[in-house]
């Protein structure tokens, strides 16, 4: 999404930064593991392919995507790559709805896992969604045997609207009403977005 493109937002413990051409081999990397596969409901992609859904996820309209930078290693370092943990999404299901978005999310570098950095990615991306896109709910799909994922979601305030046996997988959602998006702010104090 052309939006983001040049958009930052610090966090506490993580940066959030647009996907770029530099960030695509790290990123093939990860994806080349059968676990993330798994846990993403991911086919594997060849390094050009890989090129392409970084052009497709930066012209698109309908998808917003950043990837996840450690702040200590990004503010210490400058160095985006090295400081590369993960990435999250978000993509309008319906392209007459704009109301409506699929989030995901993804920690890739394991030392950065159990450490609460998905869930504040996650904020911070409910946070833009709603701030810069006028997201009003929220979905979230994910495959039933990623557990960590699913209690992520209960934390942040998701129900579970569906379960497929079929897709093995379930379907959680989220309304931005008041008393949501006055948690979710609470939960981002140290907020900042930087938009160029």
């Amino acid at each position: 999404m052309r939006l983001n493109k040049d958009t930052i937002i610090n966090g506490k413990n993580v940066v959030l930064v647009s996907y770029k051409k530099e960030h695509v081999l790290k990123y093939h990397t990860w994806m080349a593991d059968p676990e993330l596969q798994l846990l993403t409901a991911s086919e594997p992609l060849s390094l050009e392919e890989e090129y392409q859904m970084q052009k497709s996820w930066l012209n698109d309209l309908d998808k917003c995507t950043f990837i996840i930078l450690e702040k200590t290693i990004y503010d210490g370092t400058g160095d985006e790559i090295a400081a590369m943990i993960g990435d999250t999404n978000l993509f309008f299901i319906d392209p007459d709805n704009k109301k409506l978005a699929e989030c995901e999310i993804m920690i890739a570098e394991p030392t950065a896992r159990g450490k609460r950095r998905g869930m504040e990615a996650m904020c911070l991306m409910f946070y833009y969604g709603i701030e810069m896109l006028g997201v009003e709910t929220f979905q979230a799909k994910i495959g039933l045997a990623n557990e960590k994922s699913i209690k992520m979601f209960t934390k942040l305030g998701f129900t579970e609207v569906g379960r497929s046996e079929i897709f093995k997988e379930v379907t959680m959602l989220r309304l931005v009403d008041t008393k949501w998006k006055k948690w979710l702010y609470e939960q981002i104090p140290f907020c900042k977005m930087n938009i160029k």
